[in-house]
C-alpha cells in the first residue's frame, strides 16, 4: 500500500513545475500513480556501449529517491514502493529503458540529501531523483538533467507561531538537512542553519519546539503541513528558486541528452502533466507549463 499526501493548496508556491516523462506510455490514473508500460524498442535504440544501452541489455535498474516527502518522494513502513512525483518521472525513464518500473526489476534506493553524489560517484545508483537542486557545485561532481520542476524555499513553523516569514528568525536556528542547498540560504538570510539526516527529523524538532521553524522547498513543506493539519504551516514567500533535475554519473555524459529527450516528450504528450496532476494536484496547485530545460554540455 502507498501513501500519497495532498497538499495544502494555499502552502505551495510553485514558481514553475514539473515534468514528467513518456519514455513509456501513460496509461489510466491508478492509486498508486499512472500506470506507465515499459517501451518495447530498445534494439538497436541506443548507441552501442552508452549507459542507457547497458541499461536496458541488464533489464536492471538502481534509482536513488527520497521516502520521507509526502508528494514528492514517500514510502512508508507497509508501503512496497515509493511514491510521488519524482517517482513518477522516474518510472518514464526506467519505461523508456524497456524495464517494467512497477516490477523487481528496480530497486529503488533511499538517499539522504547528504549521499546523493557520493552514491552516483560509486555507482550505488544509476539515477537520482530526489528533490535534488542543480547547482554549478554538484554538476561538478555528477551531471544533473533537467529541470523536471521548479520551486522555492520558504518556512515551515508550528501553527500558533507568531512568525511570518524567514526575516523574523534572523540570529535563531531553523532546520533543513544536512547537505542540502537550504541550509545555505537559510544563512543567506541571516537564521542559523542547522542540519539533520532527514526532513522527518527537522519536522520532529519544530513540533517540539526545539527549533523555531524549518525550510526548504514549498512543495515538500507543503506536504509536511497537510500532514500535520492543525499543528503546522508554511508561511513567507518563496526566497529561492530550485530547479529540480535528474542526477547521473558524471561519467556517463550520454545520459544527459536521453533524460531530456524523456523530459520533452513527457512535456508533449501529456504525462508529465498528469504525474503531477496525481501527485502534487490533490493540494489544490494548477498544473503549471513545463519548465525550459538546461542545454546539455
Amino acid at each position: 500500500m502507498r501513501l500519497r499526501k495532498a497538499f495544502a493548496a494555499t502552502a505551495v508556491s510553485l514558481i514553475a513545475a514539473t515534468g514528467l516523462v513518456a519514455c513509456g506510455d501513460a496509461g489510466d490514473d491508478a492509486e498508486d500513480g499512472v500506470k506507465v508500460e515499459a517501451k518495447d524498442d530498445c534494439d538497436d535504440k541506443f548507441e552501442a556501449g552508452s549507459r542507457m544501452a547497458e541499461l536496458a541489455d541488464a533489464g536492471k535498474i538502481n534509482v536513488g529517491h527520497k521516502d520521507d516527502q509526502p508528494g514528492l518522494g514517500f514510502e512508508g513502513a507497509t508501503d512496497d514502493r515509493p511514491s510521488g512525483f519524482d517517482i513518477e518521472v522516474a518510472k518514464l525513464l526506467i519505461a523508456d529503458l524497456c524495464i517494467d518500473p512497477e516490477s523487481d526489476s528496480v530497486n529503488w534506493e533511499v538517499t539522504i540529501s547528504d549521499n546523493r553524489e557520493p552514491f552516483l560517484e560509486q555507482g550505488k545508483v544509476d539515477l537520482v531523483l530526489a528533490s535534488y537542486s542543480i547547482t554549478d557545485d554538484r554538476r561538478l561532481k555528477v551531471g544533473q538533467a533537467g529541470p523536471y520542476l521548479v520551486t522555492g524555499q520558504q518556512l515551515l513553523v508550528k501553527a500558533d507561531s507568531d512568525v511570518d516569514s524567514i526575516d523574523d528568525l534572523k540570529g535563531k536556528e531553523v532546520c533543513s538537512v544536512t547537505g542540502s542547498t537550504s541550509i545555505e540560504r537559510i544563512d543567506e538570510k541571516g537564521a542559523k542553519g542547522v542540519g539533520f539526516d532527514s526532513y522527518s527529523e527537522c519536522v520532529a524538532k519544530v513540533l517540539d519546539g526545539t527549533v523555531e521553524g524549518m525550510s526548504t522547498d514549498g512543495t515538500i513543506l507543503a506536504g509536511f503541513a497537510a500532514e500535520n493539519e492543525g499543528q503546522l504551516k508554511v508561511v513567507g514567500d518563496t526566497f529561492s528558486t530550485e530547479n529540480i533535475g535528474v542526477g547521473y554519473s558524471k561519467a556517463e555524459p550520454e545520459m544527459c541528452a536521453w533524460i531530456n529527450d524523456v523530459l520533452t516528450a513527457s512535456f508533449e504528450d501529456g504525462g508529465w502533466a498528469k504525474a503531477f496532476e496525481i501527485t502534487l494536484g490533490p493540494s489544490g496547485v494548477e498544473v503549471p507549463d513545463p519548465p525550459a530545460l538546461d542545454p546539455c554540455a
